[in-house]
């Protein structure tokens, strides 16, 4: 299986520190508002991965953050913290509005068939975490004090960017709109590890520290969650493409000044989700969520075709018009699975079944090509052999993409059922079939004749079966 690592910026074999178990952490949301169906493209993509490496034989155990402390609105460490931004717009606590959105935030994720991380771990969980490895920064000079918050020293690394090659004056010194510079920094790149003191809104959520009542910054929080679940050596890191940098810049910058040692091997990135405007984002355009997709009429598990069409390492443009391509893509697809036979009572053909399975594993070990895992799902309909073998692959490949593949196809099954029925159900054909009934038991066959060839001439044909007589039209 290959990946595309961002930080050597090529495709590699991957070989995890540990074949008995990988460690995976994944980036969570900050819960200060719904999820957008943007950030929800980069947990498919992560939820995939999870299922393809379990797939293959890897146990895996994946951890994933919440922040529900700490994300400043500008990711230069300035502006007023996200979660205190959020409790103002609606009126309630800082952890009223934690819970509220994680909840959402879940309930999204199970909409969309993404299995919950082995662990979930909130930032407020972990404060003695942070201070420890804030505590060792300071001793060893990775770290200094100014203007009572702690900032980590950037001057200190051989290499501080990693993802990307920047000349360190090509880059802006943090400042955006309305937020003034912090002069606390002796580099523009140093990034705050605890805040005592902010010229901004006042923190509503603050922990006791050696460097007084505070409350940490965000880089440092997937660092201490991250070595708190799964020890010193970590196998992927995953999270969309403009959590590189500072996110994951700054996170790597700490933990390896920290261990005195390499941190994660393999870093995957996903790529945005466009609209024709530019990058989807919370403060622009229409907010779409999942929830929005349904008051539309559209079902969760086709926005999640729609982003598994697509590479996860190319930008994906949303438009109305491309999910309606995708309605129709997903209906034909379930609509030839439900026409094949669920009771043919034969057996699965294993070496048929071998073949398309290799298919399916060159789509995925190829980083990931969920394009191609879609591909593999035709070629198992057009494969020469019987329907149970089929089905089998149907199923097992859908651990993987979890399309729902087999449970919507009964669905239309069963929709075929009802209306079928419904068809049959006619009081006068009904009454004339219960007649010839009654004119057969009375032996009386010349009236039983004579009412078939007038349900005939009505285009109904009679079917004597030992269960009772049924009907059709022809």
């Amino acid at each position: 299986m290959y990946l595309y690592n961002s930080a050597t910026r090529k495709k590699e074999l991957f070989v995890p520190n540990n074949p008995e178990l990988v460690k995976m952490y994944t980036c969570g949301p900050t819960v200060y508002h719904f999820a957008h169906i943007g950030n929800l493209r980069t947990y498919i993509m992560e939820d995939v991965l999870e299922k393809y490496l379990r797939y293959v034989g890897f146990p895996v155990k994946r951890v994933m953050n919440i922040t529900d402390v700490g994300h400043l609105t500008s990711d230069a460490d300035e502006g007023e913290d996200k979660m205190v931004k959020g409790a103002k717009r609606e009126n309630k606590t800082v952890m009223d509005i934690a819970k509220f959105y994680t909840d959402a935030f879940f309930e999204d994720c199970r909409k969309l068939n993404i299995k919950r991380p082995d662990v979930v771990e909130p930032a407020t969980n972990c404060i003695p975490e942070y201070i420890t490895i804030i505590t060792k920064l300071l001793d060893t000079g990775y770290a200094y004090q100014a203007g009572g918050n702690i900032y980590f020293d950037s001057s200190k690394l051989e290499k501080y960017y990693i993802f990307n090659d920047h000349n360190e004056e090509d880059l802006a010194v943090g400042v955006r709109e309305g937020v003034e510079e912090d002069t606390n920094k002796r580099n523009k790149n140093d990034f705050v590890l605890w805040f005592t003191k902010s010229k901004f809104e006042d923190q509503a959520l603050k922990w006791d520290s050696p460097w007084g009542v505070g409350y940490p910054g965000w880089h440092i929080e997937c660092s201490g969650i991250s070595l708190k679940h799964l020890g010193e050596d970590l196998d992927i890191h995953c999270g969309g493409i403009d959590n590189a940098f500072p996110h994951h810049t700054n996170e790597i910058a700490q933990s390896e000044s920290y261990l005195g040692h390499p941190w994660c091997k393999y870093w995957v990135h996903a790529m945005h989700l466009n609209t024709n405007d530019g990058k989807m984002s919370k403060s622009k355009g229409e907010f779409l969520t999942v929830s929005l997709l349904e008051k539309k009429g559209y079902d969760p598990v086709v926005y999640r075709f729609f982003c598994l069409q697509s590479h996860y390492r190319k930008n994906l443009v949303f438009t109305w018009e491309n999910l309606d391509n995708a309605v129709i893509a997903y209906g034909k697809l379930i609509d030839k699975i439900a026409a094949l036979k669920t009771d043919s009572g034969e057996a699965v053909d294993e070496a048929v079944m071998q073949s398309l399975r290799e298919r399916f594993k060159k789509g995925l070990d190829g980083d990931l090509n969920t394009s191609l895992g879609i591909t593999a799902l035709y070629d198992v309909l057009k494969a020469k052999t019987n329907d149970a073998t089929k089905l089998a692959a149907l199923d097992e490949f859908d651990y993987v993409l979890s399309l729902d593949l087999l449970k919507n196809a009964e669905k239309v099954r069963e929709e075929a059922r009802k209306a079928e029925a419904a068809e049959e159900r006619d009081p006068v054909i009904d009454g004339l079939v219960a007649d010839r009934t009654a004119a057969k038991k009375a032996k009386n066959f010349a009236e039983a004749d004579r009412i078939r060839d007038e349900l005939k001439a009505m285009g109904i044909e009679i079917i004597d079966t030992p269960q009772g007589t049924k009907w059709k039209r022809i």
